[in-house]
């Protein structure tokens, strides 16, 4: 395992750009295997679940080169096979967007079921029911699913529960079905209407994303195109949350602050300056912060993958916060990290109690299997007292690009060791 040597007590200054969304990135890239040519894309993060998908996306017989102006061009014209390997599938929990892609363009997929943090369960009946929908036959055999289709057909498709990633591959398969597909109750996230945007420049016809009713006409073939990603809110939200719990001065750029709403109303009411100002956001918490209570919920509510960092930013905050978590049922697994570093926090089910205290203490923390966790450990190290070494950071480096260089550019002290 790799770790983050972090010395506490200092205070971050400056500014940061932040990266492509590796959230729209893993359902965009899967996406690009619908063209008949070539597709650039830019700002792709330099991640290792982007690095990971590529390997899976080469293994499946596309070419995918990154640039050197920092662009990746994916050509999928040597594609050729329509089960993904198990042993790069289980890397990464994004790999099952590829059950919505492949069977969109082989009538076929092969994935196993997907890996990635340990959040909790992660159900993908709704998947399923949407892949039935549109005509596949559905089979699980030894963790493996397998999809199969003479012919997908446009249908009605009422999510039970609001589903990303059901939203993304519905989405996915659809494209290539003959007719109209109508998914109600859909996902809002930002990313998914990234993907939208992409799909519609290779020529789909994608309405709606962004609302609770996504239409989409199905289309013969799709073309290759370029494609900028959409900065990372997640990656934003979290040096926001380092900025405040320090008490620094930072601004945040290349983002959307629109897709930081939730967050940056949550930092005000925590006594947060938040100046903002077209792509940048400016962060500054000149004294202690007050505790805030919170929800997490779908877009635009609160981002679970925030609620981490969000925790450890209110350890230290004056007065009781609760955070509770609606979305994934096993997310406070870190918590016991903070509570040896000297916060003070009690869970109970989905809801975590936190009795800021007036300092942390630096000691050796594990981020437990979770990149998001592993970030909230790194935003406790860096607000506490001495020196901490924060372990598991190959989990932090799924969803941070070079996490260590952009802390060391605002004043931080860290060196990676492992």
């Amino acid at each position: 395992m790799s770790s983050l040597i972090v010395q506490g007590g200092a205070r971050l200054t400056g500014r940061v750009r932040i990266g492509g969304s590796k959230n729209a990135s893993v359902a965009i890239m899967p996406a690009t295997l619908f063209g008949a040519g070539p597709t650039r894309l830019e700002d792709l993060p330099d991640i290792n679940d982007v690095k990971v998908f590529s390997e899976i996306l080469c293994a499946l017989g596309a070419r995918v080169d990154r640039q050197e102006d920092g662009s990746v061009i994916i050509d999928p014209t040597g594609l050729s096979r329509w089960d993904a390997p198990y042993e790069l599938v289980k890397r990464l929990r994004a790999s099952y967007y590829l059950l919505g892609v492949l069977l969109g363009r082989f009538g076929k997929a092969e994935v196993a079921l997907p890996g990635g943090c340990d959040i909790g369960l992660r159900p993908i009946d709704q998947h399923l029911k949407g892949f039935r929908a549109l005509g596949a036959q559905v089979s699980m055999e030894h963790g493996m699913v397998k999809l199969k289709a003479k012919e997908l057909r446009g249908a009605e498709i009422y999510l039970d529960v609001v589903s990303v990633g059901a939203t993304i591959n519905i989405m996915l398969a659809a494209t290539m079905a003959k007719g109209t597909t109508v998914i109600e109750n859909a996902a809002k996230e930002p990313h998914i209407v990234d993907l939208a945007n992409l799909l519609n420049a290779m020529g789909a016809r994608v309405q709606g994303a962004g609302t609770d009713v996504v239409k989409i006409r199905g289309t013969d073939q799709l073309n290759g195109c370029t494609h900028a990603v959409i900065p990372d809110d997640i990656e934003a939200g979290t040096y926001v949350m380092m900025a405040a719990a320090t008490h620094g001065d930072v601004r945040v750029e290349n983002i959307i602050p629109q897709h930081l709403d939730s967050v940056l109303a949550k930092l005000r009411e925590a006594g947060v300056i938040v100046e903002e100002n077209g792509d940048w956001v400016r962060v500054a918490a000149p004294g202690r912060l007050k505790a805030v209570s919170v929800k997490t919920l779908p877009y635009p509510g609160f981002p679970t993958d925030l609620q981490q960092p969000f925790v450890a930013m209110m350890t230290t905050a004056e007065g009781v916060s609760i955070v509770h978590e609606t979305i994934w049922d096993n997310r406070f697994g870190y918590a016991n990290e903070l509570i040896r570093m000297g916060a003070r926090i009690k869970i109970d089910g989905r809801t975590a109690f936190i009795e800021g205290v007036p300092k942390l203490f630096g000691i050796p923390v594990c981020s437990k299997n979770d990149l998001r966790a592993g970030a909230a450990l790194i935003i406790a190290a860096l607000s506490a007292d001495g020196e901490s070494e924060v372990d598991g950071m190959e989990y932090v480096d799924r969803g941070y690009e070079r996490i260590d260089e952009k802390m060391r550019s605002l004043g931080a002290t860290v060196r990676r060791a492992g």
